[in-house]
């Protein structure tokens, strides 16, 4: 029952935020912009969205395909349809409950393909840090690449947030050098009373986890096919590209915008998805800012934005469900099969 309240809470305050941001942003506009924001749906090229959701599934195949290969080195080598089933199912996990995605996934292949639950989530999570180093390197190339025009927003909107609390005249506050402390006290004390503490189940738990992290990162150096899976990360990052870029062609006015405009979009609204679950809310008023710095009226990237949302969304759950009901048929019948 507590459990039960604490993801219900969880799954209320994640959404509370994401209804926060799109009430600030609806209320400043006026009756006739909100008229334009709906005229936009009615406007835009499903056609063309359509293409960028298949693209959204081939991204997600191909890291099933990448998730399969990274599990190879540990000695395991399971059904392909499986991992991909197990992808989905983790994504559609994400949008209710954070971090529920990874256990998810895990769980799946635990159950049908007998693989130990600490080896794959370590798999998962060395395969997260992995991504997290792409996308801090795509980060850094738009900025790059589009410096006159980003610097300013980056400042304000991503390193003031994140750092003013922290950094002051150079140097950190004094609640920060107290949880440094504080951490590192617990580290020492823990580790000289760790004897004590081994037999207990959570601790178990805890060093099985770290042990299947260990192993992940030893995957990541013990890859069979290290081209391919280089070949496959690139291939999954082009394609969450693309599913931003092509979308820009289902309305006349953005049609025209660049690849760089796409990059800005893919790499600031993927800061709004780790900064509030499922990006509700936040996704749609950080495209509606970044689009303004290509001359784009706010309302028509507000609109382009919960285009961009939805779809991504509506992928994500039509595909998580089919994935949830499939999963046990298809596994009976290969058994059955064999």
């Amino acid at each position: 029952m507590k459990h039960k309240i604490l993801s219900s809470l969880k799954i209320s305050f994640f959404l509370g935020i994401g209804f926060l941001f799109i009430w600030l942003f609806v209320r400043t506009l006026t009756p006739d912009q909100i008229d334009e924001v709906i005229e936009s749906f009615k406007r835009a090229n499903y056609s063309i969205i359509f293409l960028a959701i298949i693209i959204g599934i081939t991204s997600h195949g191909l890291r099933a395909w990448r998730w399969k290969i990274l599990m190879e080195p540990l000695g395991y080598t399971p059904r392909y349809t499986n991992v991909f089933f197990a992808v989905f199912i983790g994504y559609l996990a994400n949008t209710a409950v954070p971090r529920l995605g990874e256990v998810s996934r895990c769980g799946v292949l635990t159950r049908y393909e007998q693989i130990p639950f600490n080896k794959s989530f370590g798999t998962v999570i060395s395969e997260r840090a992995l991504d997290m180093i792409v996308f801090i390197m795509l980060f850094f190339l738009n900025l790059a690449l589009q410096f006159q025009l980003l610097k300013d927003y980056i400042y304000d909107r991503i390193y003031m947030p994140l750092f003013g609390k922290f950094i002051a005249a150079g140097s950190l506050s004094f609640w920060a050098y107290g949880f440094l402390i504080a951490i590192f006290a617990l580290v020492i004390t823990l580790y000289l009373l760790r004897k004590r503490f081994y037999h207990l189940k959570f601790v178990v738990k805890v060093r099985d986890m770290i042990k299947g992290f260990l192993e992940g990162m030893k995957a990541l150096v013990q890859l069979r096919q290290p081209w391919l899976f280089s070949a496959l990360t690139l291939g999954i990052w082009l394609c969450y590209f693309l599913m931003s870029y092509l979308v820009f062609f289902s309305l006349p006015e953005t049609s025209s915008l660049s690849p760089n405009a796409g990059l800005a979009v893919l790499v600031f609204g993927s800061v709004g998805i780790m900064v509030v679950q499922g990006g509700i809310g936040v996704y749609q008023a950080i495209a509606a800012e970044t689009l303004m710095l290509y001359g784009i009226a706010s309302t028509t990237g507000y609109a382009m934005g919960w285009l961009l949302w939805s779809s991504q969304t509506a992928l994500i759950i039509v595909m998580g469900l089919l994935s949830m009901i499939l999963v046990p048929f298809y596994n009976r019948w290969k058994n059955a099969k064999a």
